[in-house]
């Protein structure tokens, strides 16, 4: 029976230190060179939709 209850603590323990890793990896700001990537997809891409409709696609 001590075991089961040190084996659900332990599993509790790391359930616990898992969230707290991966809670401050949701809390890290985006690089601004990514946001810099990303900002020159978006308008790339808005170039792309400006083509599609000119042409009637």
């Amino acid at each position: 029976m001590t075991d089961d209850k040190d084996k659900d603590n332990l599993e509790q323990q790391i359930d616990e230190n898992l969230r707290k890793v991966f809670q401050r990896h949701l809390e890290e700001e985006v690089p601004d060179k990514f946001m810099d990537l990303l900002a020159q997809l978006k308008k790339a891409d808005e170039k792309a939709d400006e083509k599609g409709s000119a042409h009637g696609d």
